[in-house]
């Protein structure tokens, strides 16, 4: 069965239909963040990849490889603090917080 990926623009749906995907201002945040590290040569390209667990914004330092970061929102996460992780290219945990504005704007980058 093929599942159909749709783009909220209109966070005025039920809070139930807003879960599966990043709101307005988590993606606006993290829009941000990618627009200062491609302008300064960090990033290249970014992917999106949405499962019944966890909808991921991953990085790319360049097409053709394998993502360097991924900025993940976990949908039920066991925890609070995993509700947002940066996770690196095997999946391991580098950050997580329960705040992903806080998340992204305290981690230096260039440190990971």
């Amino acid at each position: 069965m093929s599942r159909n990926l749709k783009l909220v623009i209109n966070n005025d749906l039920k809070e139930e239909n807003q879960r599966y995907f990043f709101k307005k201002e988590e993606l606006k945040i993290i829009l941000n963040l990618y627009a200062k590290m491609v302008s300064n040569g960090s990033w290249k390209d970014y992917g999106l990849s949405i499962s019944s667990k966890q909808v991921s914004f991953s990085v790319f330092k360049n097409a053709a490889e394998n993502a360097i970061y991924k900025i993940c929102k976990n949908f039920k996460p066991s925890n609070k603090n995993l509700k947002y992780l940066i996770t690196d290219t095997n999946g391991k945990i580098l950050k997580n917080s329960s705040d992903l504005k806080n998340l992204l704007s305290h981690t230096k980058w260039k440190n990971l």
